[in-house]
């Protein structure tokens, strides 16, 4: 199993200074290589892999002898990312990559040589010791690391680490829910439970605004601008911070009180450009909770199952199975006109998605995000589960 770790690092005056070359020497070999890439490709249809990228840094070291200040492995790393970005983007999974600047978030990647050193210090190549707070035993094998600092000024280290056990066999025995997402409610069950949607958003936006305007003020390129920045970047910081904190507390319930867990696969990039609710959409937080929710199941071997998006789970009654025809958002109770129930639209919602979950398990039919083998009842495997892969925080 793979996991990551993040700690907060505090590097000394000397040490910011390199982090802050180091940053600089990948973010122009990224930019530089992507040039390269893009001349490459218009000239003969081709573009540029990862050892081709990587055969271009001793010449460059040689004119910009600068570049010889940064560990050769953290340049090799951007080859490596970069060539993984143009695959991700050729195979549509993401945009075409950008170039990085100065004024965003920084980082970069070693891919072996860091060390913990006494639980209180990491070892960086070519930048030292550098005081961490470990506030985790990191267990296993140390893969990668990435260093990053973030806009408001803190320095972050993202352990990557493969303990070597195999993942636990993913079991459908037990209790199943269905779980639908919102945003009067962030998460509505079938067991018929609710759970208010914080908005943490809204909650600061009234001190978000008052810096903001500040900031709107200073002069460009001053110090009093970089400090009224950072007072920003600090209250952004803060409202992600408890987002995640809800969220990682949320999802580890639903995963210790149930066995299977089933969502929509919803398409969220879509959903937000609907400009009326993308605010409200992006504050919530869909795609960061059903994340959680799917290596949390994975790490304990629980079912993680997702009902494709186009499945009726509103419009059906899950006592008889009618289908209206229409149902606008507005409506949050209506009743089925073949039964009589009355129904709870979000509870309902979520019932339906478990019942559909319920029908792919026991069809064997993959789900919509379907990977990895599950055993069944009769304890046979069949691939009918999505499980989780990503290298998640293990805070919760």
């Amino acid at each position: 199993m793979i996991t990551a770790t993040k700690i907060r690092i505090y590097p000394d005056t000397k040490q910011v200074e390199k982090l802050a070359k180091a940053f600089g020497c990948a973010r122009w070999f990224w930019n530089n290589s992507l040039v390269e890439t893009q001349k490459t490709y218009n000239e003969t249809g081709k573009g540029l892999g990862q050892f081709a990228l990587n055969a271009r840094l001793p010449g460059l070291k040689k004119e910009f002898e600068w570049l010889k200040e940064t560990h050769s492995q953290v340049l090799q790393s951007v080859s490596l990312n970069l060539t993984r970005a143009f695959i991700n983007f050729f195979e549509r999974r993401a945009a075409y990559p950008n170039y990085k600047s100065k004024h965003s978030r920084q980082s970069i990647q070693y891919p072996q040589g860091v060390k913990i050193v006494d639980g209180r210090k990491l070892f960086l190549p070519k930048i030292g010791h550098v005081k961490a707070i470990v506030h985790r035993e990191i267990i296993g094998v140390i893969k990668t690391v990435t260093i990053s600092k973030a806009s408001t000024g803190k320095y972050f280290a993202s352990i990557l680490t493969e303990n070597g056990m195999d993942a636990p066999t993913i079991s459908f025995d037990g209790k199943v829910v269905g779980v639908d997402v919102g945003l009067t409610h962030l998460v509505n069950t079938s067991d018929g439970d609710k759970f208010d949607n914080p908005k943490h958003v809204a909650k600061a936006q009234k001190n978000l605004k008052r810096k903001q305007k500040k900031l709107s003020r200073k002069m460009k390129d001053s110090n009093s601008r970089n400090k009224a920045r950072i007072l920003v970047a600090k209250v952004h910081e803060k409202v992600a911070n408890a987002r995640k904190d809800y969220l990682h507390k949320l999802s580890r319930r639903l995963v210790d009180e149930n066995q299977v867990i089933v969502v929509e696969d919803l398409h969220v990039k879509g959903m937000m450009k609907n400009h009326c609710l993308a605010k409200s959409i992006s504050d919530a937080g869909w795609g960061m909770f059903t994340t959680m929710l799917k290596y949390k199941a994975e790490r304990v071997g629980k079912g993680y199952v997702e009902v494709n998006r186009f499945f009726p789970s509103s419009k059906s009654c899950s006592c008889c199975g009618h289908v209206v025809k229409s149902l606008p958002l507005n409506i949050r109770n209506w009743e089925c006109i073949e039964c009589g129930v009355e129904h709870d639209r979000d509870i309902n919602a979520a019932k339906n998605i478990a019942l559909e979950a319920q029908r792919m398990i026991a069809a064997g039919i993959a789900g919509a995000a379907s990977r990895g083998n599950v055993r069944s009842n009769t304890g046979r495997k069949s691939s009918i589960c999505s499980v989780a892969d990503e290298a998640g925080s293990p805070v919760l």
